[in-house]
């Protein structure tokens, strides 16, 4: 009887542990669906950090001279400085 139930229970044990892997918290399937997770907020993350050094950029550039802030006024708001002529050419 003993030699009996010493398999049975390691075959129980073996079948706990492997319903664990699929089926569990740390399932192979779940495992895959985080990693994959991870991998679309890394991509965010990156972007994210391009826009942030651009940001960034614009406004060392804005803080240290007021090239970048005239070229935005003369780009964006039509600035003409005085004595100067405005002369607009449109392509063909």
């Amino acid at each position: 009887m003993v030699n009996r139930l010493v398999p049975v229970v390691l075959l129980a044990l073996l079948a706990a542990v492997h319903a664990q892997l699929w089926l569990g918290r740390g399932s192979l399937p779940r495992v895959n669906e985080m990693q994959r997770q991870i991998d679309v907020q890394k991509a965010a993350n990156a972007q994210a950090q391009q826009a942030n050094e651009r940001l960034s950029s614009e406004v060392h550039d804005l803080k240290e001279g007021l090239d970048m802030v005239e070229e935005k006024a003369r780009s964006e708001l039509g600035m003409v400085r005085p004595n100067e002529i405005y002369v607009q050419f449109t392509p063909r």
